[in-house]
């Protein structure tokens, strides 16, 4: 059975890997295409939001 730390503990892992998927993808981006950085660096802000947003929703369920 799954415990509610180990919930807790997979989400953080789930929020980190998806955090950094996010950042490197986005410095890829950047690298292929520089003009477009500040609508790259907009959109992975949002998107590492939405990652944490649920981390910390899985906080507050299990």
């Amino acid at each position: 059975m799954f415990t509610k730390p180990f919930a807790i503990a997979l989400a953080a892992l789930g929020a980190a890997i998806g955090i950094g998927l996010v950042g490197f993808k986005a410095t890829e981006a950047t690298g292929r295409n520089p003009g477009a950085a500040g609508p790259i660096l907009t959109l992975a802000i949002i998107l590492a939001a939405l990652c944490e947003g649920i981390f910390i929703l899985t906080l507050f369920v299990a």
